[in-house]
């Protein structure tokens, strides 16, 4: 069965939380996505393999040109085989479409192959603060 690529799909809270505690390592906690989403997101993009979200991520939204990109994560079952490039560059496809000029996204240093080559963000300075 192919790949099944949506936009601003309707969520499912439990299949996001899901999905996200696969992708990071993480126990399960059932996370209210869809209306986070819904609250703060200017859009977001999942990827279903059999039914099931395998890729996922979602791009906050400052009211105007500026989107901060959030959240991808991928099934470990389907690393390496092109859903996390794919997600991005449908959400960053549908943000231009909406209106967004510039698309924010901090990584760590070992995703700098993902974000810079396969999904073709360029080099910026940033700061970061932990609150936490």
């Amino acid at each position: 069965m192919p790949y099944d690529l949506r936009i601003r799909f309707p969520v499912d809270d439990g299949e996001v939380s899901r999905l996200h505690a696969d992708a990071f390592g993480g126990g399960y906690t059932l996370v209210p996505w869809a209306a986070r989403l819904r609250r703060h997101s200017r859009s977001w993009a999942g990827e279903f393999h059999e039914g099931r979200l395998v890729g996922f991520a979602h791009a906050v939204w400052d009211g105007g040109a500026h989107a901060f990109l959030l959240d991808t994560a991928v099934s470990p079952a389907v690393r390496r085989q092109g859903v996390g490039s794919r997600v991005v560059a449908a959400l960053v496809r549908d943000l231009g479409e909406l209106g967004v000029e510039w698309v924010h996204v901090d990584y760590e240093p070992h995703l700098e192959g993902f974000y810079r080559r396969a999904c073709g963000f360029g080099p910026t300075r940033a700061g970061l603060l932990r609150l936490g």
